[in-house]
């Protein structure tokens, strides 16, 4: 059943309008952020835009039965960590502040969903390893850029605590690249 939704024509069009418009909101987001940003970082500040990016791209290719696996990889592996990134973020600004306003729950509403996407269309990607290694070397550098030359998403209540969130956030990259290979290139499945 989930099969035939996932796959139906007017859902992947709804679903690819909801993402293209939530990249561009992500990427409004990040406006006052990217106005002060080094050039040079510009592509790795804003984190889940890029990734609801790709995985629209993604969706557009897949509307018209064709696949890419670049962007299948780098979709699969940043929706995954930076929609669970946000959820832990949120909810930990929640624990460190005491309340969040509703904007917060909104992102850990859509985040979730975006690692829950990327995850569900894994048995259509034509991930192979040489897509895995460029979304691995990616994903690490951008957390390089993050934590080392100080680039991540403000959450200024988080302040104090950059070096765990840097900590978590490089095994949360880890994870997700191991969820991107056992659900691609380390699955035993055929492609549907």
């Amino acid at each position: 059943m989930i099969k035939y939704i996932l796959l139906d024509k007017r859902f992947l069009i709804l679903l690819f309008i909801i993402n293209l418009l939530g990249t561009i909101y992500g990427y409004m987001w990040y406006e006052s952020q990217l106005s002060a940003t080094p050039p040079i970082f510009i592509p790795f500040v804003p984190d889940s835009p890029t990734a609801s990016l790709f995985f629209t791209i993604f969706l557009l290719f897949f509307i018209f039965g064709r696949n890419v696996p670049y962007i299948e990889a780098l979709g699969l592996v940043t929706l995954f960590k930076y929609g669970i990134w946000a959820v832990v973020m949120n909810l930990l600004t929640l624990v460190v502040e005491g309340s969040l306003d509703w904007t917060g729950y909104m992102l850990i509403a859509s985040h979730g969903a975006m690692a829950i996407q990327g995850l569900l269309y894994a048995p259509w990607y034509k991930i192979k390893m040489r897509h895995l290694i460029v979304a691995a070397v990616w994903t690490l550098h951008n957390d390089v850029i993050d934590y080392v030359f100080g680039m991540m998403p403000v959450y200024s209540s988080l302040n104090d605590y950059m070096n765990e969130i840097g900590y978590f956030t490089f095994w949360l990259s880890i994870l997700s690249i191991f969820i991107a290979y056992k659900m691609t290139v380390g699955s035993n499945r055929h492609q549907v």
